[in-house]
């Protein structure tokens, strides 16, 4: 099934968004991450995206008040949370708080053997975040861009058990124009891992187009969720058109 998952990025403990991955361009909607959550938790939801912006930057778990917050707010929505997990102990920290999927993005890069790891300890457990600026990989909080190419690294994980891989561009989070479908459906049509989608979706019609690429696993949806471009409720409305059309015709 298609996911449509609304995410929640945490900077300094707040409900942040920014654009293109700069922190100087961080918009703040709201101060409250567990009353954010528990707005999304009146929703049929499969799953929440969640982003320590702190941890990420800075290379270490943060904002482990609001990821708790969010936790208790959400109850039995399973929550993935990304940023700043760089360790096994990190990994095993998280999930014994109650995050169902961890999301491991520099480390991929830097320590691939790591990620393996932890996937064979934690099956279905653990994603891998694989964040694009021009086709290569992004890391340390997207401050810096390596020479690697995203499907280079995605293939570095084929068969060890990642549960997703979350596919941004980086030029397109948080701008609304649309997410790269043409690159994240190319990346999904060459590995055998599901692949998400993250970075631009701005409205509906954009959903639609995600929601109809069979290759792709999901979408995440965050500032449009905030600056009321998207009402969630029509999105899961469209999510779920969407899927009734494709049960009728197969």
């Amino acid at each position: 099934m298609f996911e449509l998952i609304p995410a929640i990025d945490l900077l300094g403990g707040k409900c942040v968004r920014l654009s293109q991955g700069r922190y100087d361009a961080a918009t703040v909607y709201d101060d409250d991450p567990g009353a954010v959550a528990a707005r999304f938790a009146a929703h049929r939801l499969q799953r929440l995206h969640v982003v320590d912006l702190d941890g990420a930057k800075k290379g270490r778990p943060c904002n482990r008040d609001a990821v708790r917050a969010i936790l208790a707010a959400m109850k039995d929505v399973p929550i993935e949370l990304g940023g700043g997990i760089r360790t096994l102990a990190d990994v095993e920290e998280w999930l014994e708080l109650g995050v169902e999927r961890v999301i491991l993005g520099t480390i991929a890069l830097r320590d691939p053997a790591l990620v393996k790891e932890a996937a064979h300890r934690f099956p279905g457990r653990v994603g891998v975040g694989i964040d694009a600026r021009d086709g290569r990989v992004a890391v340390e909080g997207w401050l810096e861009t390596s020479e690697t190419e995203a499907l280079t690294l995605a293939r570095e994980f084929e068969d060890v058990g990642v549960a997703a891989i979350i596919h941004t561009d980086i030029a397109r989070d948080g701008m609304g124009t649309g997410p790269n479908l043409e690159a994240t459906g190319e990346l999904a049509s060459q590995i055998g891992i599901p692949v998400i989608a993250s970075g631009g979706v701005g409205s509906l019609d954009h959903l639609k187009a995600a929601a109809s690429r069979p290759e792709i696993a999901g979408v995440i949806v965050g500032r449009a969720l905030y600056d009321g471009s998207i009402e969630l409720a029509d999105a899961i409305d469209v999510v779920d058109a969407i899927a009734s059309a494709e049960a009728a015709c197969s």
